[in-house]
């Protein structure tokens, strides 16, 4: 094996270079065939290749207002553990346990560490460490008990807080491949974190003496979606490629394009380090030749080309020989991380310059040599830099540049979760929003910062193109409805009036696609069934939302509801103001309260708890129907507790049921575009299915007519129905048609306009077929259905109406048109043309109490401070 360029690589022609770099000199966009041939650039075509990457650089740091600087990072390298999962053939940085005096640093040589860089003006502490060593190694394991840490991570995540208290260092974190939950985990504690992709090559880690063979983590789709998770949980995230370990010139190209697309998509990724190979001995590849630093200059230049001017670049300085102006004139604008106190433990036989000689060298190029913090200026606000975090960043932050003050001098500042629960937000911004939607309305009907904070539409637009499963049939037309044929809808009609529970996937999804008489059979079907497991009852709750926050950072790009702290329909309830409408609504006859809320950034993890026990301490016998899968990840995450620890603190504190909304569409493939930030499928499945093993019921939810097909809609309640029959917490099946009036991904062009009244229908009864046997209530949404809706629904598998909700905002802010709240007297009209009878449930659809039943029908299942003269449709 060589370094650099594979010898069978087809050498480009003249012609083609040629066209190549006029392309480039005139700022077109390269594709990737054009890149793999600037990456042969060499002599004259290289110097003209890094001239166009030259300008492109300076445009970019005139625009980010730093023209001329180059920027570093004064860092200490904090080798927490070298024990390793991988066995990548380049490594020395990883090691066996015999070699170690210890498995893992000890806090105190951690903190030793980082005080000897403090003490000389360093403020980046770099954790790196090998991936997850306890799965391999039982020493590793061993430590982690002995020390009292669940894993690792538990570990990094301790460690980086106690730099930040005792030194006032900022933590770099680089463990490794990171899942969401894990960067939900870290975020609160270091203001940036870092993985290299290397490589989008599968070969070299699939085929039998790649440099990656038997390194499960060195899978270029797991290290792709850890680049994607960290976009989509906001971590500014370092990343990069390593050239010269036997990927071709166009798999090279691949990776640098793989880079811009999660880039463009989520805006995560901070910088890009273009690293040369450079062969170390007592490794598998000690006789490789290491990569030409022509090829390197190359590699830079078209990177920078192809990631564009506002894209920072780096490259090693210790990995280029005496080639820094060769390095400055390919288009890099920083030069990394740089020690005064510690080695490059992953190089650790090249010592870093000294910042003075580089500071030198990088004037000798043209251009001044500037400190950063490990958190790039863009970065410097929410939702990438946590508040638990912006003391510690802005002490040591020049304000009007976003990089390191000059003569600022990290100290320990203490490092915890907010406490006093809402802090001085509480019961601040437009706290009346749940009875002035209806009345004023929204104010803007999209967020100021709309172009940014979802991601890149038109990347976005190219994920969006529905794709159904594997299994079932693609749609002919983005957005149209996969079907079978008409022939295959009666034939699964005749299969549903025989038994549902043998419908296949084909017929479900045939199903879906009725219409006319087929769709009245169908419908005729879902009733008759309803009608054999819960009678002609149609229930309703009496029951009061309480949103307790809209501030939300997660870029849910369905969601009309979040807003910023500075936005003007932005609030956030105090307690006494949340135990006020429970309080209310108990007056009023409601049984039960559902609260639910933003993704606040200063919301201590433990919050949750507060707010459940104020509404237990206000009414002790109001059932809380409260905290999404996402609000119960995100309270897991910050107390850094087990979901089931998490769980079990909130049921204690007064939760009775999850509603188990958060789900949209249980596929990936769908949820990475309706939401940037939102927890993965699996994620969501965790959640519910640890609360049922508890004892906590749920509910389970769909939200579809977006960017989804029939055979995600089918998927999604096949794995309702197998989690039901697994653990059968689930006490109704919820269906929520998208309401696309003001939603982000609807004004952005790439949804449809929610679904129609014949896939309502369908999917209604469909459900109600798919989940017979296991489910037993069916509800619909009279704030997404209206009255119209609803009574064609419940004429078709339907038995619940959900409830009187007294306020619903983030449909209205969505757009809805069918109010915020409903009478139990607009309930009875709404239904009675059904001809069936109506009657007021339980959140677990048991009978109410005299008592209640009495104070519901006295206040018409309203609180008297909502009920006002209304403007929408009944």
């Amino acid at each position: 094996m060589t370094g650099g360029l594979l010898p069978a690589t087809r050498v480009p022609t003249e012609s083609a270079m040629r066209r190549a770099l006029r392309r480039a000199r005139d700022g077109a966009s390269l594709d990737a065939s054009e890149a793999t041939v600037l990456l042969h650039a060499r002599g004259d075509h290289l110097n003209d290749l890094l001239l166009s990457a030259a300008r492109v650089r300076d445009a970019g740091l005139a625009t980010a207002g730093r023209p001329g600087v180059i920027s570093y990072s004064r860092k200490v390298f904090v080798p927490l553990t070298r024990l390793c999962r991988d066995r990548c053939g380049y490594c020395t940085f990883a090691t066996v346990p015999g070699r170690l005096p210890e498995p893992y640093l000890s806090p105190d040589e951690v903190l030793d560490i980082a005080r000897k860089g403090a003490e000389v003006g360093c403020k980046e502490a770099l954790f790196t460490l090998g991936d997850r060593p306890e799965d391999r190694w039982p020493a590793a394991r061993t430590w982690l008990d002995a020390h009292g840490y669940d894993d690792t991570l538990s570990y990094v995540r301790a460690m980086a807080i106690g730099v930040l208290e005792q030194t006032g260092l900022l933590p770099h974190l680089n463990p490794g491949v990171l899942t969401w939950q894990d960067f939900q985990r870290l975020k609160p504690v270091a203001p940036s974190m870092g993985m290299m992709l290397e490589t989008t090559a599968r070969r070299l880690f699939a085929e039998p003496g790649g440099p990656h063979f038997g390194s499960p983590d060195k899978d270029p789709d797991v290290r792709l979606r850890v680049l994607e998770d960290a976009g989509r949980c906001a971590v500014p995230f370092t990343t990069g490629i390593l050239i010269g370990i036997g990927e071709t010139p166009a798999e090279r190209a691949d990776s640098i394009f793989a880079i811009r697309k999660v880039a463009r998509e989520y805006g995560g990724i901070q910088e890009v380090i273009v690293q040369n190979f450079r062969a170390k001995p007592d490794t598998k590849m000690r006789d490789v030749a290491d990569a030409e630093l022509d090829d390197l200059a190359a590699t830079i230049a078209v990177a920078r080309l192809v990631l564009g001017p506002r894209m920072r670049i780096q490259a090693p300085p210790n990995l280029v020989d005496a080639q820094y102006e060769l390095i400055l004139r390919a288009g890099i604008d920083d030069w990394g991380g740089v020690s005064p106190v510690t080695p490059d433990h992953v190089n650790p036989e090249r010592p870093w310059p000294d910042i003075d000689e580089l500071a030198a060298r990088t004037a000798a190029g043209g251009f001044t040599l500037r400190e950063r913090l490990t958190i790039y200026p863009p970065y410097l606000r929410e939702p990438w830099l946590d508040p638990r975090l912006a003391r510690h960043v802005s002490a040591l932050a020049d304000p009007a540049t976003g990089l390191a003050a000059d003569g600022a001098m990290p100290r320990g500042l203490p490092w915890q979760e907010p406490d006093g629960g809402w802090g001085e937000a509480a019961g601040s911004g437009r706290t009346d929003l749940h009875v002035t939607i209806d009345s004023a309305g929204r104010t803007h009907d999209r967020r100021d910062d709309f172009a940014e904070v979802y991601g890149d539409w038109d990347e976005i637009a190219e994920r969006a193109v529905p794709r159904a499963p594997a299994q079932a049939p693609r749609p002919a037309t983005p957005g149209a409805p996969a079907v079978l044929s008409a022939g295959g809808v009666a034939s699964a009609l005749r299969q549903a009036e025989r038994d549902p529970a043998a419908l296949t996937d084909d017929q479900a999804i045939a199903l879906l696609g009725a219409d006319g008489p087929e769709l009245d059979a169908l419908a005729g079907i879902a009733d008759g069934l309803r009608r054999e497991v819960v009678g002609d009852d149609v229930t309703y709750v009496v029951t009061r939302n309480i949103n307790f926050t809209n501030i939300c950072y997660t870029g849910c790009r369905f969601c009309a509801f979040a807003q910023r702290r500075s936005d003007a329909d932005a609030y956030t309830l105090s307690l006494q103001q949340i135990g006020d409408r429970a309080a209310e609504a108990w007056e009023a006859g409601a049984t039960e309260v559902c609260m639910q809320g933003g993704i606040h950034p200063d919301l201590p993890g433990t919050a949750y708890f507060d707010l459940a026990a104020e509404i237990k301490r206000r009414c002790p016998a109001m059932h809380v129907h409260a905290f999404s899968p996402m609000e119960v990840m995100n309270g897991a995450t910050r107390t850094d507790m087990p979901v089931r620890d998490w769980l079990a603190r909130a049921r204690d504190a007064g939760v009775d049921s999850l509603p188990g909304t958060a789900a949209e569409i249980l596929d990936d493939e769908v949820r990475w575009v309706l939401t940037k930030g939102k927890l993965p499928a699996a994620a969501w499945v965790e959640v519910i299915t640890t609360a049922h093993r508890l004892g906590i019921p749920t509910t389970a939810t769909i939200m579809y007519g977006h960017v989804d097909t029939p055979a995600h809609l089918v998927r999604h309640i096949r794995l309702i129905a197998a989690i039901q029959a697994e653990t059968g917490g689930f006490t109704e099946f919820v269906l929520l048609p998208f309401v696309h009036h003001n939603a982000p991904i609807y004004l952005a062009g790439i949804a449809r306009p929610g679904p129609t009244q014949r896939e309502n229908r369908a999917l209604h009864a469909v459900a109600r077929l798919l989940l017979h046997g296991l489910i037993r209530n069916i509800q619909c949404s009279w704030v997404k259905l209206g009255v119209d809706g609803c009574r064609q629904v419940l004429r078709g598998g339907v038995n619940d109406v959900g409830g009187t909700l007294m306020e619903e905002t983030i449909s209205r802010m969505a757009g809805s048109e069918h109010g915020s709240y409903k009478t139990i007297s607009d309930i009875e009209a709404m239904v009675s043309p059904t001809g069936r009878p109506l009657r007021q449930r339980t959140t677990g659809y048991g009978r109410v109490s005299a008592e209640r039943r009495a104070a519901a029908l006295a206040s018409d299942g309203v609180c008297a401070s909502v009920r006002r003269p209304a403007t929408f449709s009944r």
